[in-house]
């Protein structure tokens, strides 16, 4: 049976030294080697470290693991439980959640004037909410329809949301509309050196962190999303707090900001 030394063909002193020193990366005696994520020789990997929950707290096990129904975070390993949220929705990926608010009727279809409607619930003016219809129904339509041919009205069908993932995003969705933990703790650990919120100026590097090349669609879908959070809670001290981040994900602050309006609206 050939050797390790045999394969590369060391010298006798060498292929002593080898079996009595194991490769720096080999495992050993069934222990793992330390994780290794980021290196000097690229300065990019340790600008941009990603979330590693420490050793001694495991409230978010398995951050990697993507989660069908919860917008788990570090903090919020349970996912939203105000008013039962996880509860009344588990049958729903966190993704389907995120735009629920915007079917009305709750028939699993989003007309344009529904998302008009919603847009304008939770605090747009007129223009950007009529811009944001022709973006989303005009882009978001066509992959939820089930069929070759574009529907008409530019419906967008809920069951089939999860065609509609883009690239450059920071896929804290994943393909099949589940909630990755370790992707959503990432903006926060790589764009906001660990920080709780995001200013105007970490969004705009994570629009360009993210970012692939050859995709000018996904460029600009990415920017229209973080436009119009920022656009809708508008933080007065310029900061988006990640719990507010969390909660746009899974599609719960909506209703509060609507009700939030509404009750100003009625002072």
């Amino acid at each position: 049976m050939e050797t390790y030394a045999d394969a590369v063909k060391l010298e006798p002193s060498e292929a002593e030294e080898m079996q009595a020193k194991p490769p720096k990366h080999a495992i050993t005696n069934g222990i793992a080697p330390p994780i290794v994520s980021s290196i000097p020789e690229v300065p990019v990997t340790v600008q941009r470290k990603p979330f590693s929950q420490p050793e001694d707290d495991e409230r978010l096990p398995q951050a990697g693991v993507a989660r069908a129904n919860i917008a788990a975070s570090f903090e919020k390993p349970s996912g939203t439980t105000a008013d039962g949220w996880a509860q009344n929705h588990r049958d729903q990926t966190v993704l389907q959640q995120h735009v629920e608010f915007f079917d009305s009727d709750k028939d699993g279809i989003i007309w344009p004037l529904d998302t008009f409607r919603g847009f304008r619930a939770v605090g747009f003016g007129l223009i950007l909410s009529l811009m944001s219809v022709l973006i989303i129904h005009g882009n978001f339509s066509y992959p939820t329809a089930g069929s070759w041919f574009p529907d008409p009205f530019f419906r967008i069908y809920i069951e089939r949301i999860h065609k509609d993932k883009h690239g450059s995003d920071t896929q804290t969705y994943d393909h099949e509309g589940r909630f990755v933990p370790q992707r959503f703790e990432d903006i926060f650990a790589k764009y906001a050196e660990g920080r709780d919120y995001l200013t105007i100026w970490d969004i705009a590097n994570v629009l360009k962190g993210q970012r692939v090349i050859l995709d000018p669609i996904g460029w600009f879908g990415a920017f229209f999303e973080w436009f119009a959070t920022y656009m809708m809670l508008w933080p007065e001290d310029g900061k988006i707090t990640k719990e507010d981040m969390r909660r746009i994900y899974d599609g719960s602050i909506f209703q509060v900001m609507a009700d939030r309006r509404a009750k100003k609206h009625r002072d």
